[in-house]
Formats: structure tokens, sequence, C-alpha cells
């Protein structure tokens, strides 16, 4: 199974900014491991919300709002895409993170293209149903 693993900010967190390896060297270990083990698909970190946008949608119209999004709760600063045999073995090495104090992270797995055979192949009138075969899972 595929999981997304989903780091938030802390207020150690960098900014943004590219970083720079060296203050970071246990990640960089901790990147390798999950490669070694074959466990590793993607990481990638993100840049702060100011270099970003949001699209909304309502009532038929989009609108666009830049970067310093004020109402943000959380910022995500960085994700994994990791292949798994189970979540219990994403959560073992989530445990194993170079995580300082405050760190949260999130584990949520990725719906496979298997699952939606049904929406993906249908004409208009044919669609399956979506709950049957997701309950069933």
């Amino acid at each position: 199974m595929r999981v997304m693993v989903i780091v938030t900010a802390t207020r150690d967190s960098p900014t943004g900014a590219v970083p720079d390896e060296t203050p970071y060297p246990e990640t960089g270990r901790f990147n390798e491991a999950l490669v070694n083990a074959g466990v590793m698909l993607a990481a990638e970190g993100l840049r702060a919300r100011s270099k970003g946008a949001r699209v909304k949608f309502a009532g038929g119209k989009r609108t666009v709002v830049d970067g310093h999004f004020s109402d943000a709760k959380e910022q995500v600063v960085g994700l994994w895409l990791w292949q798994v045999k189970s979540l219990d073995e994403a959560i073992e090495w989530a445990k194993r993170g170079p995580f300082s104090d405050g760190t949260e992270i999130e584990i949520r797995q990725v719906f496979e293209a298997e699952e939606f055979a049904d929406e993906l192949t249908a004409g208009p009138t044919g669609r399956g149903s979506r709950s049957s075969q997701l309950s069933a899972k």
C-alpha cells in the first residue's frame, strides 16, 4: 500500500527557503534508510505559503488568493510518498524520523487506480457503486 506522510510546520520549521543540508544530516540519513529499504517513492519539501496561491470555488466563480494565508492553522512543509505493507509499518518508520519536539505528522493511505476501475471504465450511464467497493476493502 502507498501512504502519504504529511509534515506540518512547527515554530522552528524552515521558512520555505531552499534548505542547506548541513543542519539536517539526520534527515538525510533517515531518507537514505527509507530508500535503501525500498520504502520511499518520493520526498518533497514545500516553499513558504507566501510563494503559493489558493483558488477558491464558490457560486460558479473562481477566486485566486495569493500566499500569506492567515486562516491556515497548520502549514504543510513537506511530504513523503512511501510504499509499505501496512499502516503499522508506516507508523514504525515515522516513529524513527528525526523530528523535533512539537512536530506532528499525518499518515494517510493513497487510493489506488484499481479501486476506481468501474468509474474509470464505465460509460456515462454505467457507473459502478464506489461506496460498495470502498466498504468491501
